[in-house]
């Protein structure tokens, strides 16, 4: 598990202040598993390297129904889920976005979650979903191991279950998930909360209800399918975790999919902002 990697990790003091925390083939071998990581600049990585440490410091690793979690595996899952925290600042600051819970549970693959909801009238509707990962609030994330190692294979799909759980996890900073995560203050040149929720949704909805129709339009009249996962159709919720595994993994096709959300996520995750060092 990850108890052998984190006895290189004396404190959680010694991982922030050094950039050799994570041996050097473990971390080679997981940027050559991750080719989207590979486009970031020294810097980037350095401070990825730096974040991924601390985040393994402060989660604990839990594998459902006897699943062996390596070393090679946790780091694969930091990396990744550290990414939309490059341009956050120090890592201790940084990952105050994802204080809210301490355990990541890998499973092998894909599990079915039974549900139950009510309607409006009060029918009581159950059913099962099958799921690769999920988020919960104040909870711990779940992840299917069969789609996080396929990371790499997805590039050209933009998708992304790692990235899509953890920005559930920034969404839900400020309460339950709702498309808008907590906005800085002045974000866009906007004054006040009001305003820069404003100014977000502005930008994230008309995209939200194009793909919604662009993945109805396929469903029922054999229209073109379009590249973002038609999960995103679900909620405007589900599509900013969508829009963001996109952005993340094959920035190249999301700016020629999304010029207007490429500049919101830009101004929101700090694209091209200097990195700060410990």
């Amino acid at each position: 598990m990850w108890s052998r990697l984190r006895a290189l990790l004396p404190s959680r003091r010694a991982a922030l202040a050094s950039g050799r925390t994570i041996p050097d083939a473990l971390w080679l071998d997981t940027m050559a598993q991750l080719p989207f990581l590979q486009a970031l600049a020294p810097a980037e990585l350095q401070h990825l390297r730096r974040l991924a440490a601390a985040f393994l410091d402060q989660k604990e690793f839990h594998g459902a129904h006897g699943l062996a979690i390596t070393d090679a595996m946790a780091l694969s899952i930091a990396a990744q889920a550290c990414l939309p925290l490059l341009h956050f600042g120090p890592a201790a600051q940084a990952l105050d976005w994802y204080d809210d819970f301490v355990v990541i549970v890998v499973h092998a693959a894909e599990v079915v979650a039974p549900r139950e909801v009510t309607d409006d009238i009060g029918v009581v509707h159950r059913y099962d979903e099958p799921l690769v990962g999920e988020a919960m609030e104040h909870g711990p994330v779940t992840l299917s191991w069969q789609d996080v190692a396929a990371a790499g294979e997805r590039v050209a799909e933009g998708t992304n279950v790692v990235v899509h759980e953890f920005i559930h996890k920034m969404d839900m900073r400020d309460g339950a998930a709702d498309g808008c995560p907590p906005l800085p203050p002045g974000f866009m040149g906007t004054r006040g909360g009001r305003a820069a929720r404003a100014a977000w949704l502005a930008v994230l909805e008309p995209a939200y209800q194009a793909h919604r129709e662009q993945v109805i339009i396929a469903e029922r009249f054999s229209g073109p399918v379009p590249w973002l996962d038609a999960y995103g159709a679900e909620a405007l919720e589900e599509f900013l975790p969508v829009a963001c595994e996109a952005y993340f993994v094959n920035r190249t096709r999301f700016a020629q999919e999304f010029p207007s959300l490429l500049a919101l996520f830009d101004a929101f995750f700090r694209h091209g902002a200097a990195i700060q060092e410990p």
